[in-house]
């Protein structure tokens, strides 16, 4: 087991302020395949130079997380794949860490890093082995790629978030095995993956997804009904808090808790998870 046997999928939508810290933090003989949400050849140029051991490819759109890693890891020849957001960066002993813990559970399906935010960076754990649990977090997952054959990737109907869930969730009802493994470290800066000129796009865009995205998974494993009952708290909240800042005119606000409202409104109604920040 080497270096050669992994490759790294990594999504990025502009994010070209943040992608080289991530890159320059990876082990030069190591594939990396990025998959960049937009048609932006200077970025696949700029990268593809800078960085011999990477290919960008260009979705054309913007496609979402999901559906842009699944472009990524069907490309992926190696055994393994390792997803990244372009907002972290790995330490020196994150990859061979990695392996070492693939050679003391060769049976599993994803493992993820045991620190998985920066602010936990000095925080002593008293576990040294792996431990199994239901999920990961979505910034940082070494996948077996075996194990994926009978059951795919992420369900691209989800745009943006549950989409991690919902794979490690569709894993563990097929009896696979996921871990965090406490040796490991990745720094994620969380919410750092664009530019910052598009922060309040990028807001709103969260605001609406997560909406959406509670609903359909809820829906997808509880049924409709359920599901309404689960949301009905959130779309109530969203919907008064959108009249008390229109009231008292806090225009961001106002449009945040309209994003909510909306998102819950379309994914009810039936329609997909169509909304795009605007950038």
């Amino acid at each position: 087991m080497s270096i050669k046997d992994l490759t790294i999928v990594i999504t990025t939508f502009k994010s070209e302020n943040r992608i080289e810290k991530c890159l320059n933090s990876i082990d030069k003989l190591c594939k990396v395949i990025i998959v960049e949400n937009s048609a932006n050849i200077e970025f696949k140029n700029s990268i593809e130079k800078k960085f011999n051991n990477a290919e960008c490819i260009l979705s054309g759109e913007n496609l979402g997380y999901g559906k842009a890693n699944n472009i990524g890891l069907k490309k992926t020849l190696t055994k393994y794949a390792l997803i990244l957001n372009p907002d972290t960066t790995l330490e020196s002993s994150s990859l061979e860490n990695f392996f070492k813990t693939v050679k003391e559970i060769p049976d599993f399906a994803i493992i993820g890093p045991y620190i998985q935010e920066e602010k936990y960076d000095n925080q002593v754990f008293k576990n040294t082995k792996p431990i199994s649990v239901e999920s990961v977090k979505g910034f940082a997952m070494f996948l077996n790629m075996e194990k994926f054959e009978d059951i795919g990737f992420f369900d691209e109907r989800f745009f943006i978030y549950f989409e991690e869930i919902d794979l490690c969730k569709r894993l563990i009802n097929n009896k696979k095995m996921i871990y965090l493994a406490p040796n490991i470290k990745i720094k994620h800066f969380g919410g750092q993956s664009h530019n910052l000129n598009i922060n309040y796009e990028m807001e709103l865009s969260r605001n609406w997804h997560w909406m959406w995205s509670t609903f359909n998974f809820h829906k997808k494993y509880k049924g409709f009904y359920i599901s309404l009952i689960i949301i009905f708290p959130k779309l109530m909240s969203a919907f008064l808090k959108y009249f008390f800042y229109t009231l008292f005119l806090n225009k961001k606000k106002r449009s945040i808790y309209y994003q909510r409202f909306s998102g819950l409104i379309n994914a009810i109604v039936g329609k997909s998870s169509w909304y795009r920040p605007k950038t």
